[in-house]
């Protein structure tokens, strides 16, 4: 008997132990962060605030309001690869982020920091380090010399608002390429030699280890206001590509006797710039120069020989009028040149000398441009994107773009364009996108389109309606449409868009001319609708525009809440992302429209909900979403969730947030609060600064946690059942070991129990206050309770006079469902589950047969389950009930008589089975 005791102590820990292992690696609430997977939803910023993260990388934290660094961090997943802090934190202690080994990017704004040479052990992985702070004043930062020693991968290291004076001989990584202090209180650029001394090999002790590393891409010393000097050789030795001085007092000319040995590009953004810095160019044979937003207005013929070196020349935002003749002819190897935001028009007068053979952007954007000449472009053959937007143009005759053989792209976005004649594309046999936003266009054919063979991304729209024309591009993969009023397709012949893969059209009525007819879409992979009615998925055939999208992916559809009852989605089998916005789904017409909806989606592992006017939001919305990974609901009114989402938890997505949501006052929703601070496989956003009102028309918002404490009960045994998922798995795997070979297994889990229960204080109970707990569905309910009870509850000598409990006649008024199924459970001799296929698919029945099993499996000799059967059912459908066969005799299974004889004899032998288990169970 000891060792029987001991044993079964032993599995008890094990147990406990398990079940706390799993609580703590589940946990993924964190208080006042962001944790989530860019790569399920590319535009999750527009809902949920989080810090910018470099292209490639997904899984990522952003916590605010930081003070404690280590509980902060503690319920933060180890596998992120970005992590964002904002807080305050003044010493950032060693080890800090050991626990997050494939961390690549490492952004903080934690105040005033000393950083402690230990601080950044375990980040071998770290290829992005930045400290910001954004107050107009800056503060101290130390770093100490070999703090970065660990940092083997680091390539990006920024500083912005932090001053580096305490710190000295800071020992940077050889795998560094950016390096960025902004906004910082550097005076002079000999300073720089102090911090860094391995970037300057004539000043540093390390000089021959520093020949070999590669050249520093970058360095960015851009909006340090303070910058007025350079200092002689103060760069003596630096290796560096691309030196930005944007918004810095700094003299473009003193960097002539900086020292340094190599620059190839120069941007001095907002500097006050007057002209061309000539000598600059010459000095350092510099390929691109970015002065955009000075004061430049007239361009020296002096100043061009010089900048012969130059393939990009950046003049945004200057007060240019004209250019010089000899222009680009001086600038023979110019490749890229941005002349938007001038004042060139309102004629484009290109000079005769504006000739070059090797252009290959030229951005003439905002410039007032109103009229093309003939052949504008044709001395610029290689020429391969032209950007024309924001200009007066609104006339393109069929010579205006000769010459242009090798364009690509040709953007015309935002001119007062109201007709296109057909053949203006005909010498541009190589466009492969154009851009036609913000335009006067009415009606667009085919025809108009005719000449490039290869164009694939076209974008329409017109200020009231647009009407479209086949035949389309044959190339086509994008489409973007943009009409206030309609957008009409007149398609005589249904002609198909075979290549398109993404679809964006934005109005208010889609429709098709003549009405019959319906285009296909068999390759489309992302579709975004915006502003319009949902008539566009209209199952009558005289207005449905998509008949089929089998290979359907992304869909973005935000649309007119006034006309959500005629929303029907077709069949989407691979659709993996649904953002719907601006529908009403309140009213009774729409209550079960969602719920259809999401029934076509069997794929779905994105579900964005905004302005939907849910209502109450219950677990039957979800019912086959087997592969949901997020699900986000913002801007929603008063939202009631349904006491029947507490048996989706142990199921719900791996990510739930919730923005800018006011919740309903209720107790029903006091499962929210434990479920947020511990929810297993799932992180929680926003619920801890969530509202709740009492009703709609309640204006006055309470804290939605802080409601749920104060007006509503602690629900123990809701606790309990946040960790029962993995204890009935657990007893599940027991169960199956439980074969002959293994006899002492099941009484080991019978002494266990038993020991369990003596050494609570408690031990198996006698009495009850029902005989049975009858479990049923809504459909069975007519006949258990006309049929079922009444046998059951015949006195004696006729019957029995069982003591049955029935949900609607024996629960509590006002008492909490889940309180009171698990409490009259318990007090009841039986349990009878009356089975049926509507019965399996009742969430309510599939949770008290699921109880119940739980109770037979983990009490063995003290629980009693009995099932009837009202109709055929097969057996693999209660495989999921932790194999029933093992654990129930042949007499605790009942198939309903098909024949009124046999009614009376079916009801005595099942009224002695209930008896009889009740007596098994005192026993």
């Amino acid at each position: 008997m000891q060792r029987s005791l001991f044993s079964s102590t032993v599995l008890l820990l094990l147990l406990l132990a398990l079940m706390s292992l799993g609580l703590i690696s589940w946990a993924w609430t964190a208080p006042d962060c962001t944790i989530a997977d860019s790569s399920l939803l590319p535009n999750l910023s527009y809902y949920v605030p989080f810090c910018s993260l470099d292209p490639g990388l997904h899984l990522f934290a952003s916590c605010s309001n930081v003070k404690d660094l280590v509980q902060t961090l503690r319920r933060v997943p180890p596998d992120i690869e970005a992590l964002c802090l904002q807080g305050i934190v003044p010493v950032l202690p060693a080890n800090a982020f050991g626990h997050f080994p494939s961390l690549r990017l490492l952004r903080l704004q934690l105040g005033t920091l000393e950083i402690t040479p230990q601080a950044f052990q375990g980040l071998g992985l770290l290829q992005h380090l930045i400290f910001e702070h954004h107050a107009p004043c800056c503060l101290s930062l130390f770093l100490p010399p070999d703090a970065l020693e660990p940092l083997g991968f680091l390539s990006t290291l920024s500083f912005q608002g932090y001053c580096l004076n305490c710190s000295q001989n800071i020992q940077l990584p050889s795998s560094l390429s950016h390096l960025s202090l902004r906004h910082s209180c550097l005076t002079e650029l000999q300073e720089l030699q102090g911090l860094f001394p391995m970037l300057m090999p004539g000043t540093s002790p390390t000089a021959s280890l520093r020949q070999s590393l590669p050249f520093l891409e970058v360095l960015d010393l851009s909006s340090n206001l303070k910058l007025s000097h350079v200092g002689v050789r103060a760069l003596h030795g630096l290796k560096v590509h691309s030196l930005k001085l944007d918004r810095t007092p700094l003299n473009a000319f003193s960097l002539l006797g900086s020292g340094l040995l190599y620059l190839d590009f120069l941007s001095l953004v907002s500097t006050g710039i007057e002209k061309l810095p000539g000598n600059v160019t010459s000095y350092f044979e510099l390929r691109a120069l970015d002065l955009g937003r000075n004061q430049i207005q007239n361009i020296e013929d002096e100043d061009l020989p010089i900048c012969s070196s130059l393939e990009l020349l950046n003049l945004h935002e200057n007060h240019l009028q004209s250019l010089p003749i000899r222009f680009l002819n001086t600038l023979t190897q110019l490749q890229r040149l941005n002349l938007s935001i001038n004042k060139l028009g309102p004629t484009l007068l290109l000079p005769e000398g504006l000739v070059s053979a090797n252009l290959k952007v030229l951005d003439l954007s905002h410039n007032e441009l109103s009229v093309l000449p003939s052949g504008a472009f044709s001395f610029l053959p290689q020429l391969q994107e032209l950007w024309l937007s924001g200009n007066n143009i609104s006339i393109l005759s069929n010579d205006s773009l000769k010459g242009l053989r090798w364009l690509r792209t040709l953007d015309l976005s935002w001119n007062k364009i109201k007709m296109l004649k057909p053949g203006w594309l005909s010498s541009l046999p190589a466009l492969t996108s154009l851009n036609l936003l913000g335009t006067y266009l009415e009606r667009i054919t085919g025809m108009q389109l005719q000449g490039p063979q290869k164009l694939s991304h076209l974008q329409l729209s017109s200020p009231e309606m647009l009407d479209i024309y086949p035949p389309w591009p044959p190339a086509l993969l994008s489409l973007e449409i943009r009409a206030k009023q309609w957008i009409q397709f007149s398609v005589p012949h249904g002609e198909p868009f075979l290549l398109l893969e993404n679809l964006t059209l934005q109005t208010c009525y889609v429709l098709l001319l003549p009405a019959n007819t319906t285009i296909h879409f068999p390759s489309l992979r992302h579709l975004t609708l915006r502003g319009c009615s949902p008539y566009i998925f209209s199952n009558s055939s005289t207005q449905r525009f998509f008949l089929q999208l089998p290979l359907l992916e992304h869909l973005h559809f935000w649309s007119d809440p006034d006309e959500t009852e005629n929303l029907h989605l077709l069949e989407m089998p691979r659709l993996r992302v649904l953002e719907l916005g601006d529908l009403n789904f309140f009213y009774e017409s729409s209550s079960m429209k969602l719920e259809m909806l999401l029934e076509k989606m069997p794929q779905l592992q994105v579900l964005a909900l905004s302005h939907l006017n849910l209502g109450n939001f219950s677990m039957s919305r979800f019912r086959g979403l087997d592969q949901l990974q997020l699900l986000l609901l913002n801007s929603e009114w008063a939202l009631g969730l349904d006491i029947s989402f507490q048996e989706l938890i142990p199921l719900m997505p791996q990510y739930v947030y919730f923005s800018d949501v006011t919740f309903t006052c209720q107790c029903e929703s006091s499962w929210m609060g434990p479920w947020a601070t511990q929810a297993p496989n799932s992180f929680v956003y926003g619920l801890e600064k969530a509202m709740c009102t009492v009703n709609a028309s309640d204006y006055s918002k309470t804290p939605l946690l802080s409601f749920l404490s104060d007006h509503c009960s602690h629900d123990l045994e809701f606790r309990g059942f946040l960790t029962s998922f993995t204890l009935v798995l657990l007893t599940t795997v027991l169960a199956l070991l439980g074969c002959p070979k293994w006899p002492w297994l099941h009484h080991l889990w019978t002494l266990f129990y038993r020991w369990w229960w003596k050494l609570c204080g408690r031990g198996p109970r006698s009495q009850f206050h029902y005989d049975v707990y009858i479990s049923f569905c809504e459909q069975d309910r007519a006949w258990v309770l006309e049929e079922l009870v009444p046998a059951l509850e015949k006195s004696p000598p006729a019957g029995e006079g069982l003591r049955i409990c029935l949900p609607e006649r024996d629960f509590g008024i006002g008492q909490d469902r889940m309180d009171a199924m698990v409490a009259n459970m318990e007090n009841s001799r039986t349990t009878l589950c009356v089975l049926s296929c509507q019965a399996l698919g009742s969430p309510w029945c599939s949770l008290e047969l699921r109880l119940a099993t739980y109770y037979l499996v983990a009490r063995p000799g003290t629980a009693r389950l009995v099932l009837l059967f009202l109709e055929s059912i097969d057996r693999w459908k209660l495989r999921g009930y932790h194999r029933l066969s093992r654990w129930l005799q042949k007499e605790d299974y009942f198939d309903l008589p098909l024949r009124r004889v046999e009614w009376e004899a079916f009801c005595e032998k099942l009224r002695r089975r209930l008896r009889k288990a009740g007596q098994e169970r005192d026993d």
